[in-house]
């Protein structure tokens, strides 16, 4: 599996903003009211974040050779799977949150302050979903292949 490029990050983003405000217009054009993510979400987000991190520290530690016990291969890449999907996930929901409060913010009428803050938030706490599931993949990733160590192998061998 293949690290998240910062191109896909960028696509999702970008695909999460035009998807936000679109929704949002569409919503506010057929007469009613404006999305407005609730305070679980950001927090959820967030929390999702921790989890992905905590799963992932057991591998790097793998990795590292500082486990005390076998890893499982196939927890391994369940684990780097999740981190991918939540950096994909982060990046879509981060465009998202940037689009509603884009819409929000450019309205002859600005609403209340408190909802801007709630779609910021959401912004904040999916880019946080991101950054955690991009830490997780970098704590799947075994290092490079020592060239050196190889040739010593079969220097012995």
């Amino acid at each position: 599996m293949k690290r998240t490029h910062a191109s896909a990050l960028i696509a999702f983003a970008l695909g999460g903003l035009v998807v936000g405000y679109l929704a949002d217009l569409a919503t506010v054009s057929s007469g009613s009211k404006a999305i407005v993510p609730p305070i679980s979400l950001p927090v959820t987000l967030v929390g999702v974040a921790v989890i992905v991190v905590a799963l992932a520290w057991p591998i790097r530690r793998a990795v590292k050779g500082k486990a005390t016990k076998h890893l499982d291969p196939f927890r391994a890449m369940r684990t780097a799977v999740l981190a991918k999907a939540c950096s994909l996930s982060g990046a879509l929901l981060f465009g998202f949150g940037l689009g509603i409060t884009l819409f929000l913010l450019t309205r002859s009428v600005v609403p209340s302050a408190e909802t801007v803050w709630l779609a910021l938030a959401t912004a904040v706490g999916a880019g946080l979903l991101m950054a955690g599931g991009l830490i997780a993949e970098a704590f799947c990733t075994l290092p490079p292949d020592d060239p050196e160590a190889e040739k010593e192998e079969h220097a012995h061998a």
